[in-house]
């Protein structure tokens, strides 16, 4: 188990879904709190609430990717490598979850319950979607470690 086995653990320990973990862990990377986009992240928990929706590893990883290339300010653009980072990650998402567990819903990953995340399903998904996302960021020539830069006084 790895650092960012353990991370994951403990933020899923602290009651964080899905969606919001792999935002924390982007925002860890760039050693920011952003508490109200991390609440925001719970409405795509469990699907967006009722298992079937889409898997909040995918919708919440599309978003943790904005947060390198989206528009953020009224004086800038969103990067143009981002809609390609975010392709691929759907189209990673896709393939490895369809093979898995048959579709990319909440309730085709975690099964006929909805209610709780099952770890050994939803966690070596995540672990491996982070991953996944770190390598694409990577490839396309972000820092998955300082981002864009920030404006306090906005």
């Amino acid at each position: 188990m790895n650092d960012t086995d353990l991370r994951i653990l403990q933020l899923n320990g602290s009651g964080y879904c899905c969606a919001q973990i792999i935002t924390l862990l982007c925002l860890e990377n760039l050693q920011r709190e952003n508490p109200d986009l991390v609440r925001s992240m719970q409405g795509l928990c469990l699907g967006t609430g009722d298992c079937s929706g889409t898997c909040g590893i995918l919708t919440g990883g599309i978003c943790a990717l904005a947060l390198y290339g989206g528009k953020g300010l009224d004086n800038e653009e969103k990067d143009d490598r981002l809609p390609l980072v975010v392709e691929n990650f759907r189209e990673w998402f896709k393939s490895t979850s369809i093979k898995q567990y048959g579709g990319i819903s909440c309730g085709d990953i975690i099964g006929d319950e909805c209610g709780a995340p099952k770890p050994d399903r939803c966690g070596k998904l995540l672990v491996e979607a982070y991953a996944q996302l770190i390598q694409l960021l990577v490839d396309a020539g972000f820092d998955p470690y300082s981002g864009r830069e920030t404006n306090d006084e906005y």
